[in-house]
């Protein structure tokens, strides 16, 4: 049933929580294949290596090394950070990345699994290539303004909220008001060492630092500095300096819109898009404003302001002020490719269905498109909570069914009453088979009533098989309830926990060992789901 090993593996398909497109992507589909370049695997990495040192200069490493160190300039770094952002000047040196928004306390458990898979996939590379090195990086969104988007976690149920009435790039946040949520925090946990190391963490991160940028770097690094992990704000004046020609060519001749927009046209036929590009896919940045920029009657503007810009004008703005330049979700990772040594984008199934749509605006504006990653996901499962799935006589697989289908087929194995409804529909098919075969040899006016009947019949014998596991259900209403029971403490709010928890309740229980037993048995290029029973 259960295995007695703390990790187990279950085929992303069967878990009933991926869509089409990256179940497809993972089981290298020929529907996809014309979407990506090369697929995670190390004979792709090789070949991935080889196009990056072709592109990327020893000018972009010097700038980007730069910057990196600038902004850890009085942050307390680990020597493998040290070490890697000083790889970063040499030509052999690559990077793996992955980004997320600033979410407040990392938001859900996700945002961790995220950055393990970057140091894990850094750590596979570098024993399979050992001249090379391999940096981990986390992008962190600081020109992201969707604020209601991250400014909560959920805590054992309980909604932790930041109010904040500031507009604009979340990075210049101001932390102010957190002491307010930290208190709030701080009285959900209890007197033990862990819940002190918590507190602790969010009060250096968040009542220690003035705005959003510095207490995620910190909470970040506190959390993944010993393993190596660069955290870097692209937003950056000398780093959008090099992406000028692309902003540029994105106002005079809007090549994302016309590329992006034909590769939809043919992505759509077997799949939902997830995100439609702008005739103009930046953003004016400055402080307290992010607002698209268009172009009106020959004008540019910035949306809802009274800014505007003659074409000689907007690229003179470029030219003087990169850094009030910001990519939206179809250039952002344009500008990423671009000042990064960078192998291969790690994300989760929305964030791979959007770069499905970005590879012929790359192979335009001549950019290597990096190797696609899904993330690890996982399901964390206490011995208690095992324990139980074992009394139930569940296994770690049916877990994931929904719940009425994990109901039905309990209370159908528990009932003493075998009633196999699938031979009653197959001998109700076969006698209307027979009866649409006399009435194509006499009167075939009874087809139309023939299959009406058929319809019928099938549905009430449906209707009796719902009403008889009603029944089974209600006999059984305890092991129903235990069943519901343990799966929604599996499932909060019926979807993957990762969606929904945060790392902290975690933490709580199991101290920074959760972090390590996390490293230690999510594998990102096993391309499953993992469930750790700790």
């Amino acid at each position: 049933m259960i295995d007695n090993d703390c990790v187990t593996q279950i085929p992303f398909k069967k878990t009933g929580y991926f869509s089409e497109i990256i179940l497809d992507y993972l089981q290298e589909s020929p529907k996809l294949s014309d979407f990506y370049d090369r697929f995670p695997n190390f004979e792709d990495f090789e070949s991935q290596i080889k196009t990056k040192e072709l592109s990327f200069k020893k000018e972009q490493r010097l700038v980007l090394h730069s910057v990196i160190k600038n902004q850890y300039h009085n942050v307390q770094k680990s020597e493998k950070t040290q070490q890697n952002i000083n790889l970063l000047l040499d030509e052999n040196s690559f990077t793996v990345t992955t980004g997320h928004q600033l979410n407040l306390f990392t938001g859900p458990l996700y945002f961790i699994y995220k950055i393990i898979s970057t140091i894990n996939l850094c750590e596979e590379l570098s024993t399979k290539f050992p001249d090379k090195n391999f940096v981990p990086i986390y992008w962190m969104a600081t020109e992201d303004h969707d604020f209601d988007e991250i400014n909560f976690f959920n805590f054992k149920g309980r909604k932790v909220h930041w109010n904040s009435d500031e507009i604009g790039g979340v990075g210049n946040f101001s932390t102010g008001g957190l002491e307010e949520v930290f208190n709030v925090f701080s009285s959900c946990l209890n007197t033990s060492k862990n819940a002190d190391e918590l507190r602790n963490l969010f009060k250096n991160a968040y009542l220690k630092h003035n705005n959003l940028s510095d207490a995620t770097r910190y909470l970040a690094n506190e959390l993944f500095g010993e393993y190596g992990l660069v955290i870097i704000d692209a937003n950056n004046k000398d780093l959008k300096r090099e992406f000028t020609p692309f902003i540029k060519k994105e106002l005079l001749e809007q090549v994302s819109f016309n590329k992006v927009s034909n590769t939809i046209l043919k992505l759509e036929k077997d799949y939902k898009i997830q995100v439609n590009p702008r005739e103009i896919n930046l953003f004016y940045l400055i402080d307290g404003l992010r607002e698209r920029i268009i172009l009106e009657k020959g004008k540019y503007k910035v949306n809802n302001t009274d800014i505007t810009w003659t074409t000689d004008e907007i690229l003179k703005e470029v030219d003087d002020f990169p850094e009030r330049f910001s990519p939206n979700v179809i250039m952002r990772p344009l500008y990423q490719e671009l000042i990064l040594p960078n192998l291969c984008y790690i994300g989760g199934g929305g964030e791979l269905a959007y770069w499905f749509e970005l590879k012929d605006n790359f192979d335009e504006l001549n950019i290597p498109f990096p190797i696609l990653l899904l993330r690890n996901s996982a399901l964390i499962v206490s011995k208690k909570q095992l324990n139980k799935l074992k009394s139930l006589n569940i296994s770690l697989e049916e877990i994931f069914l929904k719940q009425n289908d994990l109901l039905n087929k309990k209370a159908t194995e528990k009932s003493t009453i075998k009633i196999d409804f699938s031979e009653q529909e197959l001998f109700l098919q076969k006698q209307f088979s027979k009866l649409k075969e006399i009435a194509e040899k006499t009167d075939k006016s009874f087809i139309g009533a023939v299959k009406a009947q058929e319809k019928k019949q099938l549905k009430g014998l449906e209707n009796l098989k719902k009403r008889w596991l009603r029944a089974e259900k209600r006999n059984n209403k305890d092991l129903m309830d235990r069943i519901s029971s343990i799966q929604n403490e599996l499932f909060p709010s019926y979807s993957l926990e990762e969606r929904q928890r945060n790392f902290s309740e975690f933490y709580l229980e199991y101290g920074s060992s959760f972090i390590k037993t996390l490293k230690d048995n999510l594998h990102p290029l096993q391309l499953e789901f993992t469930v750790i029973v700790m």
